[in-house]
């Protein structure tokens, strides 16, 4: 019966959640298990023991998450193996990887390669996911091609979020935190029955939190002296109801509001433009000797605002209904989401006035959804079987712009005018109008440069607003699907999962200069005969593009796409697993995943050509794995290992080049390793230790410029051919210890300590050399003394506890050099180390944090 699941349901979540058993970090728990038999996951979308499944599972309870401190996505990576969150531009720029692969979450226009699933409903993209995840009854990460119950999109795995439920039983939480940077943050809960069929919960949290960086301004206009701070308020009210026996509806309603400003980036190396920078008014962090990395900082340089507000809300109903006669749950998932981001940007990273975006709605997306799932899943002796269909209406709005500062003009005149002073040229900040000028010839352009482009007639970059695009991309899916577990004997069982999904996406673009924006580059290029005449057709070309880039090309004025594309793909699995006792299971499988296509929402040009289309194919993957899983020393001890093998083809690679957002369909990446668990509950009383080793060799395959959608791109990913991936160490480890137990007088006392451990990776998806992130380790600590009967307890905790200084990610600073040659280079790419004249700017990783926390209970 209905009811009596959900109580059983309930009670063994409690149990479950009593202690970290997800191979990552295990937390102080209340009244933890005493055995692996107490490891339930929903990985096949029903409840079975872990040990049960075959599939890599790591799965993570609430009082695991809180003795690690997770509130968010990003916090997850400590207590998992093999998984990396990072995020750039803003808070909705988060992109999560498993084993190496993941999809830059910079581009609403690309869906993702991990899902982030919270109580059944799905959010195609990370940064739509990332916010705090309030009560949790648990987590589980699956690893590899998800497909099959997941849908799209999850081509390299699952975060699936369960939330806690409604409970008849009455309760109250709360918490209050304060820590350094001044952090501090409330949460409460209620939960209890309304009516004998009906019980609600209501969970409502506050928290703010300083900047981790400091910030230079200049001369402004920017007021925040601090950077990626916290700001949000977050509300989330259930009810649960049971009409009968046989049916249970949960209805969740959720709103968080975030009023932040995020995110500044600093200088990693500073190179050959500094002086440019400093011509022009700004400031930024002065070269290292030859110019070479510059030291760890956390003081950023920005004059403009970065001010960042998300909204987010949405609506779920689910409903189950019983059929005893088929021994069968009929489920229905009904959503609807909305989500909206709007952020400011010092595109420079420096207090020059250069380039930036303003706060007012000019520059974010939002995202609409509506999502229905259907179910049917049932039982027999020798058969577990599930059919089901989805469907989900999708609309993104993304608004772009761009804005010109009074120095952006006279510091391209320093760029271009330096590159030429090897030829005689003077170093000027007037040379634009000497390119630009109408009716200029060749001789006329060489007396102009030669004279500082003193008297130059032609237009520069007028100050303000020079760009205003919006792209609005709609998306119907449709998928039927099922997944069938057939027991041979009651040693061998034989999965097989099938599923049809079509996709139909359209596109309706308006790319539009503003003002007089696009006349420099206009008659610029008017004059192209001239400006190649005088410099050649070498270096002729290069002048005009450096005029002409995305925001200042004039062949985007009120520049109209309209596209529409239909695709279906065909996923599945094959898994077959012996159990040769109770305590030993060995399972192989194979699963093929599919990746939507999609549309760059950006401005993407081949030269000063805007191209054509903005379509990328879709991505798919075929993985293969084998594991063995065994359950030791009567059941106290876990020990899963897994060889995984995939192989992912036109798999979508969002890059930045220093100037614009491109996606490239790489022809091959194959990632391939082995995933190791371990978890012991020991004898000592409350004592318990997790572990969990990934080795992945994530690779590109060999391919050539006529391999890529665009030949064009290929200089800037020249170094990507046979090379490790990015934000893929060959290692990463987690290793955690919990203990928690009473100490009389009716007072116990825990503490939790967990760690990660990764060898070296580059963090630019370019892969260039300055983007290398050495080996490192973050370690999460808490003590806890609280009440025995758990009325009260009061938490000393930190994260990154040792001050750990590493970089989140790593990028090519806008307009302030060029790592890529346009030419071969003797070691087989365009990339030559000694000729390398890019600033390089990375996003940090957080210091250590630290505070208390009081909760109380009743």
């Amino acid at each position: 019966m209905r009811f009596n699941n959900i109580l059983r349901c309930t009670a063994s979540a409690a149990v479950v959640g009593a202690v970290a058993f997800g191979f990552a970090g295990a937390a102080a728990a209340q009244e933890g298990p005493t055995t692996i038999d107490d490891i339930i996951v929903t990985a096949q979308k029903r409840e079975q023991n872990l040990q049960d499944v075959p599939i890599v599972v790591t799965t993570l309870s609430q009082e695991a998450l809180n003795g690690a401190g997770v509130r968010d996505i990003k916090d997850l990576q400590i207590l998992t193996p093999g998984m990396t969150v990072t995020s750039t531009q803003s808070e909705a720029s988060t992109t999560a990887r498993i084993r190496g692969v993941g999809t830059v979450g910079d581009n609403p226009g690309l869906e993702s390669s991990v899902g982030v699933v919270i109580d059944g409903v799905y959010r195609s993209r990370n940064g739509v996911g990332f916010g705090d995840l309030g009560e949790l009854s648990r987590i589980e990460v699956l690893k590899g091609p998800q497909g099959t119950l997941f849908g799209k999109n999850t081509s390299a795995g699952v975060i699936n979020i369960i939330s806690e439920a409604p409970s008849f039983t009455p309760g109250f939480n709360a918490e209050a935190t304060y820590g350094n940077f001044n952090a501090w943050g409330i949460a409460g809960s209620v939960t209890g029955p309304i009516t004998d069929q009906i019980a609600g919960r209501l969970y409502v949290a506050k928290r703010e939190r300083d900047g981790f960086y400091d910030v230079v301004t200049g001369a402004g206009p920017r007021q925040e002296k601090d950077d990626q701070n916290q700001d949000f308020w977050t509300a989330r009210g259930q009810l649960l109801i049971l009409p009968s026996d046989d049916v249970s509806i949960r209805l969740i309603a959720d709103y968080s509001k975030r009023d932040e400003y995020c995110c500044v980036s600093t200088q990693i190396r500073t190179a050959n433009t500094y002086g440019a920078i400093l011509a022009v008014g700004g400031q930024q962090a002065a070269p290292a000797p030859g110019n070479g990395p510059l030291p760890f900082s956390r003081t950023a340089y920005a004059n403009r605002s970065t001010g960042q507000t998300m909204e987010d809300m949405g609506f779920s109903a689910e409903a189950n209904i019983d059929i005893p006669s088929w021994n069968a749950t009929l489920t229905s998932i009904s959503s609807w989401r909305n989500w909206e981001g709007v952020n400011g940007m010092d595109l420079d990273y420096t207090t020059a006035d250069l380039l930036y975006r303003v706060d007012d709605g000019s520059y974010g997306f939002k995202l609409e959804n509506l999502t229905q799932e259907f179910r049917l899943a049932g039982a027999t002796e020798g058969l577990d079987w599930l059919v089901g269909a989805f469907f989900t209406k999708e609309d993104i709005g993304r608004a772009d712009s761009y804005y010109y500062g009074a120095g952006y003009t006279p510091f391209l005149s320093l760029l271009i005018s330096s590159q030429l002073a090897p030829a005689g040229f003077p170093v000027s900040p007037n040379d634009i109008g000497c390119f630009s000028a109408p009716g200029q010839t060749a001789p006329g352009l060489g007396a102009c440069l030669m004279g500082g482009g003193a008297g130059a007639t032609g237009p520069g970059f007028g100050v303000g607003e020079g760009v205003r695009d919006h792209y609005s991309q709609s998306t119907e899916s449709f998928a039927l699907f099922t997944n069938n577990t057939v027991h041979l004997t009651d040693r061998f069982d034989v999965t097989l999962g099938l599923r049809y999904t079509q996709d139909h996406k359209s596109l309706l673009a308006v790319q539009d200069n503003v003002g007089s924006n696009g006349a420099a580059c206009g008659g610029t290029l008017a004059n192209a005969a001239a400006i190649q005449g005088a410099f050649g057709p070498n270096i002729g070309p290069r002048l005009i593009g450096n005029i002409c880039l995305p925001w200042a090309n004039p062949l985007y004025d009120n520049r109209r796409l309209s596209e529409e594309n239909t695709g279906g793909e065909f996923t599945g699995t094959v898994k077959a697993a012996y159990r040769f006792n109770d305590s030993v299971m060995a399972y192989g499988s194979y699963a093929h995943g599919y990746k939507s296509f999609g549309y760059n929402l950006d401005r993407v040009q081949n030269g000063v050509t805007p191209t054509a289309s903005l379509y990328f194919p879709a991505e798919t993957v075929d993985s293969y794995e084998l594991g063995l899983k065994n359950t030791l020393f009567n059941r106290t001890v876990l020990l899963n290992l897994t060889y995984f093998n995939q192989k992912f083809e036109d798999f979508q690679l969002n890059t930045f080049l220093g100037t614009a957002f491109v996606v490239e369909s790489i022809p091959e990446l194959k990632s391939q390793g082995f995933d190791a668990d371990f978890v012991w509950f020991t004898p000592v009383e409350g004592l318990s230790f997790t572990s969990g080793v990934t080795y992945t060799d994530t690779k590109y395959g060999n391919f050539t410029a006529a391999d890529l959608t665009n030949p064009g791109n290929f200089p800037q990913l020249s170094l990507l051919p046979g090379a490790r991936a990015s934000f893929a160490p060959e290692w990463s480890a987690t290793g955690s210890v919990a203990f928690d137990r009473s100490i009389g007088a009716g007072l116990k006392v825990g503490f939790n300590l967990s760690a990660k451990y990764s060898t070296e990776y580059n963090t630019g998806s370019d892969l260039l050399p300055y983007k290398m992130q050495d080996a490192f380790t973050l370690v999460n600590g808490r003590i806890t003394l609280g009440s025995e009967d758990e009325r009260w307890a009061l938490d000393i905790w930190a994260q990154n506890l040792t001050d750990e200084e590493y970089k989140q990610v790593a990028i090519n600073a806008p307009l302030q050099g060029s790592a890529f040659q346009s030419t071969v280079q003797p070691n087989g790419t365009f990339y030559d180390p000694a000729r390398d004249t890019q600033t390089y700017n990375a996003f940090m990783g957080q210091p250590r944090t630290y505070g208390a926390t009081l909760r109380v209970k009743y």
